[in-house]
């Protein structure tokens, strides 16, 4: 079963305009793998020139930022979602 991967408007005109899509992978890095493989360009949105996620990317497996868990190793249970979530600059 595929993780559910909720894209950011900022995004969508990556995945085709879909807000969510569905992605294999047991881990979170393996997803992001994936989406780059059937999306294009959104990998080097996500992920810098060493493969880290972004300073400005967060990413979040159901409520539990990544960052908080395993980051990019973090497994994944068949059917749990990841949200992409960019962070905003605001004043």
């Amino acid at each position: 079963m595929a993780t559910t991967v909720r894209i950011p408007t900022q995004l969508r005109s990556l995945t085709g305009g879909n807000s969510e899509v569905a992605v294999e992978g047991g881990t979170v890095k393996e997803v992001i793998d994936n989406l780059e493989k059937n999306y294009p360009g959104i990998g080097e949105r996500l992920l810098d020139e060493s493969g880290s996620l972004r300073r400005f990317v967060n990413v979040y497996l159901v409520d539990e930022d990544i960052r908080f868990l395993d980051g990019l190793n973090t497994s994944l249970n068949p059917g749990q979602s990841l949200s992409i979530v960019p962070a905003v600059a605001g004043g």
